[in-house]
């Protein structure tokens, strides 16, 4: 009050300037003893800082300053006799000399201060939100650039062990040509040296043009080992500064993310005169309680939170909180209640706005959910799930229209801002009172969140919403599928099941193909709705960098965000609730394995193409990839039988001659086992020759194919050995 009144008087605002300074005697005459504390003072106090804040405000936009004689004088009136105002005047005007001696001794400190004096408190240095904003941005694209080079860095390791490999093999070949070579030098020459007693070639080292260019091969092969050992050793000290750079990442992050925390109590002087306000306006009486306001949260969700918040309460006062008479006669007391509840839970900020009025009409819902369409006379739905409708555009169930409510705008807008924040809102009522419960994240920037796969698309599930994920065999999801209200118990609580393919409205089909096989599924829980979600494979967790889906997309229902992920690809952040509440079909589509033309109707088939040649195995999976098939690679026979346990292969591509395994034995050993017999191999070869193509067949391959290949051709051949398989 004394700053603003020497601000006021120094702009020549004498309205503002006035009542600060009557304010600031009333309190001295209060602490005094001389001024009794009472609900009088108290209210009148309200009524003088609503004003003082009015005329900022008018002061602030250009506007003529309202007056406030008349708060000036109730104040002076209220103080007991001209000696006591004399007093509070004097002892004002000491305050004020002591402030200002206060200040000029600070001035001559901060001046004459040598840097060796020891300060107990750090400088602040004020900046700009928009630029704080700005480099939290840019820490979270650093963050997705490091993934991506973490990913590129993984893919390089990956690549050197390919190059290990095929220098091997090239050792073992180049030893196999010396050895070869040597040997028919030796036997091409013992006769000759056996007639004329001559020394043997080997002996006095005359070799021939083989075998010097075997011994440049070999010297080439070490060169490219040592390269191999280099660049090894490059990507190993890659992978040392990434880990240090994500931790000076994280730290970075850390910092900046607490730079922009505030506390939540910077909101309650508004809060409480919104609550005055509207409480005068409709003739009510309301009080604010506030609890947990000390919890921080990031200054930018508070910031966009101020209008939803705003909002809930005039809400609660207009629809909620009864005229005095009913509350009277309803046993309660006068003055309603609007509860604000702010806590954290885990990465999230809760806020909780409850009143103790009459709670939702569910009857005027309902009816007015009728009117607009939303729900159909024999539509049963329960009093939680019908009291979400208020979020809908153009809801309203106020009969008349006033400034407070009756349009219909306002819940939706409210939950749309939420969601933009990626978070859920959530309404609870009861014939003693509504609460709204806002979930949000602790901060915009960075979120935990697990990769699910449904079809061919992958989701990103927010951590904050996930109480556990179990897997369940085939069978027993099929049982609940035939249920209307499919539904699995966890922790002693139901959880509605659902296919995530079919709330996102996808066209992917669940295959019920081994009744034992166990499937993924989420148990997620936002407030009091829990939701089951059963997905077809989970990709695992990842720390996400949070964007906004912008205005368009934020209006679609069931997404929250959405993030880059280290691979470059767009993932969508999936709001489970809204999915579950605005689904059209909660019917899924079960493909069984006995049911040929549905089993068949799979619209990927996965080729597996086992070849030692690195390139020959990248040209075979773009190819085929181009085709709409799913490749699995495999660079002998020994890998291809391990993979064999995990992958079920439609068709395999296979090369002859090969390390470990070659392809006639891998082919042999197939044929013999009854869980792989079945699957037609296609021998791709540089061996022509009829004795390899009799060999093949008498294996019981389904075609024979040598290098190079049509790519026409091959296509054929693969769909020729589908039809086969399909016929059988």
């Amino acid at each position: 009050l004394h700053t603003l009144k020497g601000g006021a008087k120094m702009a020549e605002l004498n309205e503002i300037g006035d009542l600060s300074h009557e304010l600031e005697s009333m309190f001295i005459a209060v602490i005094d003893g001389r001024v009794e504390k009472n609900e009088d003072l108290i209210d009148l106090l309200k009524d003088c800082f609503d004003t003082l804040s009015l005329q900022v405000d008018e002061a602030q936009s250009g506007e003529q300053v309202s007056t406030s004689e008349k708060k000036v004088s109730l104040l002076k009136s209220m103080r007991t006799n001209k000696n006591d105002d004399q007093a509070g005047e004097a002892l004002a005007e000491k305050v004020d000399l002591d402030s200002e001696s206060i200040d000029i001794v600070s001035e001559n400190f901060r001046g004459e201060a040598s840097p060796g004096i020891d300060r107990q408190t750090q400088d602040v240095i004020k900046v700009r939100s928009d630029l704080l904003d700005n480099l939290v941005n840019s820490a979270g694209e650093v963050s997705i650039y490091r993934a991506r080079m973490e990913q590129q860095v993984a893919g390089l390791g990956a690549h050197l062990g390919e190059l290990g490999q095929t220098i091997l093999r090239v050792k073992n070949q180049l030893r196999s040509l010396e050895a070869e070579t040597d040997a028919q030098i030796h036997f091409s020459h013992r006769a000759e040296s056996e007639i004329k007693g001559e020394f043997d070639p080997l002996e006095m080292d005359r070799y021939t043009l083989i075998n010097e260019l075997s011994k440049s091969l070999g010297e080439s092969v070490n060169d490219l080992s040592s390269l191999q050992g280099m660049l090894g050793e490059q990507v190993k000290d890659s992978e040392t500064l990434l880990l240090q750079q994500s931790r000076v990442n994280t730290d970075l992050q850390d910092g900046l993310i607490k730079s922009r925390m505030v506390k939540f109590s910077g909101l309650l002087s508004r809060m409480r005169r919104l609550v005055r306000q509207s409480s005068q306006e409709l003739a009510k009486k309301a009080e604010l309680v506030i609890k947990g306001d000390e919890n921080e949260v990031d200054n930018k969700v508070l910031d966009r939170m101020v209008a939803p918040l705003e909002h809930i309460i005039r809400n609660a006062i207009s629809h909620g909180i009864e005229n005095p008479v009913d509350r009277v006669k309803k046993g309660k007391s006068e003055t309603g209640t609007i509860a604000i509840e702010i806590s954290r839970d885990g990465p999230d900020i809760v806020i909780k706005v409850s009143d103790d009025g009459a709670g939702v009409n569910l009857d005027k819902v309902r009816s007015r959910a009728l009117q607009l369409g939303l729900i159909s006379d024999n539509h049963g739905i329960a009093d939680n799930d019908l009291v979400q409708f208020i979020l809908e555009p153009g809801f309203s169930t106020a009969e008349h229209v006033t400034q407070m409510s009756g349009r219909g705008v306002g819940m939706d807008v409210v939950d749309i801002e939420i969601k933009q924040l990626g978070g859920t809102l959530q309404i609870e009522t009861s014939p003693s009172g509504t609460s709204f419960i806002a979930r949000l994240p602790f901060t915009l920037s960075i979120n935990q969140a697990i990769l699910v796969r449904t079809g061919d698309e992958t989701y990103a599930i927010p951590l904050i919403n996930i109480e556990g994920i179990t897997r369940l065999e085939t069978y027993q999801l099929v049982e609940q599928y035939q249920n209307s209200k499919p539904e699995l118990e966890y922790a002693g609580q139901p959880f509605g099941l659902h296919y995530l393919s079919t709330l996102v409205e996808g066209s992917a089909q669940f295959k019920a193909e081994d009744d034992d096989l166990k499937q993924p599924v989420i148990l997620s829980r936002s407030g009091d709705v829990r939701v089951a979600l059963h997905v077809d494979e989970i990709l695992g967790n990842r720390e996400i960098v949070v964007k906004s889906l912008g205005k368009q997309l934020s209006q679609v229902k069931g997404l929250s965000g959405a993030s880059i992920l280290a691979d470059g690809n767009v993932v969508l952040i999936l709001d489970i609730n809204g999915l579950v509440r605005h689904s059209v079909s909660s019917t899924v589509q079960i493909v069984y394995s006995h049911d040929e033309a549905k089993a068949n109707a799979r619209s990927l088939r996965t080729v597996m193409v086992v070849d030692d040649s690195i390139t020959m195995r990248r040209i075979a999976t773009k190819l085929l990839q181009r085709h709409g098939y799913e490749v699995v690679t495999a660079k002998d026979g020994v890998d291809a039988l391990a993979q064999l346990e995990d992958v079920s292969p439609d068709v395999m591509l296979l090369d002859i001659e090969m390390p470990r395994m070659d392809g006639f034995e891998l082919a042999t050993h197939m044929q013999n086992e009854p869980m792989y017999s079945n699957i037609p191999v296609i021998m791709i070869t540089s061996r022509t020759g009829e004795k390899h193509r009799d060999r093949a067949f008498e294996i019981g391959v389904a075609n024979y194919m040598g290098k190079p290949y049509q790519e026409d051709e091959l296509v054929s051949n693969i769909q020729k050995a589908l039809e086969g398989l399909k016929h059988e």
